[in-house]
């Protein structure tokens, strides 16, 4: 199949890096990198094994793009605005749309930009960063699991799935609301928490207080979904993200690098989305509200 990639960064560049080495037609949307990957390549450094692309199909505007039959969007949320432009040109009535995107929210988002898109869910399970032009840090993990959202092929997903297992990259099907819930009970307390005490994962986990912390907020998410009938999620999920977590090289989450370089914060549809979502639906997560409040205001000191 032919892939789209738009936004090459940390997550977009290795996972389409890897479908690319293994074969795939991929074709990559850059920004401030194009002219160094189209002269130099892209460069995976990489726990599984590091490799580098030599002549990749690199592009400046996707206006240039051919159409694919899927399209991986790795930008951040606070950037969708932007795909009204970026995405139509890759698109064919049969493309699929997979976000590999933080938060919860985004897929009906970007269906009411585009009414009758076939999407489905990212989630992925990685530490990677984009630490210079044309070279991505892959440092541990790497799965990704996909959640049909509106695609009415299911075999479509199901090849995409395939796919990324073939180009050594560990994918699953999981059920979209499941998915994204389960993704929020660690991005939601360690995103956050990071930000608003200038630290790492590891260290949030070593001290007593901030564990405990930690692990309520967890406990708040699972709450929330529970309320909103998602299935397959209770308190031993927290255990199993705090386990995960203890054995995880020391790590900075997207929003705290997005938060040292200054750039916007994914809030929206990380907190201000499903804090909403939850209320609505008749529960409250007071210490992630309370979260969200110091990074409203951090956002804008």
């Amino acid at each position: 199949m032919r892939y789209g990639v738009i936004g090459t960064g940390a997550i977009g560049g290795y996972y389409g890096a890897r479908l690319a080495q293994s074969g795939q037609e991929v074709h990559f949307l850059l920004h401030k990198d194009y002219d160094y990957v189209k002269e130099h390549g892209l460069q995976v450094d990489s726990c599984n094994g590091s490799f580098h692309l030599d002549e990749p199909h690199v592009y400046r505007q996707a206006g240039d793009m051919p159409t694919c039959d899927v399209v991986l969007v790795c930008l951040k949320s606070v950037n969708n605005h932007l795909l009204r432009e970026l995405l139509p040109p890759l698109l064919q009535p049969a493309t699929l749309v997979v976000l590999i995107q933080n938060g919860i929210g985004v897929e009906q988002d970007v269906a009411q930009m585009f009414p009758g898109l076939r999407l489905a869910a990212g989630l992925a399970f990685i530490c990677s960063a984009k630490t210079e032009p044309g070279r991505i840090d892959h440092q541990c993990y790497g799965q990704i699991n996909l959640g049909n959202y509106s695609c009415d092929d299911p075999a479509l997903v199901e090849q995409v799935v395939a796919d990324f297992n073939a180009a050594g990259v560990k994918a699953g099907l999981v059920e979209y609301q499941e998915a994204r819930w389960k993704k929020a009970v660690w991005n939601m307390p360690f995103n956050g928490m990071t930000v608003a005490l200038n630290t790492q994962t590891n260290l949030l986990l070593q001290h007593e207080a901030t564990r405990q912390l930690i692990r309520e907020q967890m406990l708040e998410v699972i709450g929330a979904a529970q309320h909103l009938c998602v299935k397959n999620i209770d308190a031993s999920f927290a255990e199993k993200m705090i386990k995960m977590t203890d054995e995880m090289t020391p790590y900075s989450p997207s929003m705290k690098l997005d938060f040292d370089f200054h750039r916007p914060m994914e809030i929206h549809y990380l907190y201000t989305r499903p804090l909403q979502i939850a209320r609505e639906a008749g529960f409250r997560m007071p210490k992630l509200e309370m979260l969200e409040a110091e990074l409203r205001f951090l956002s804008k000191v």
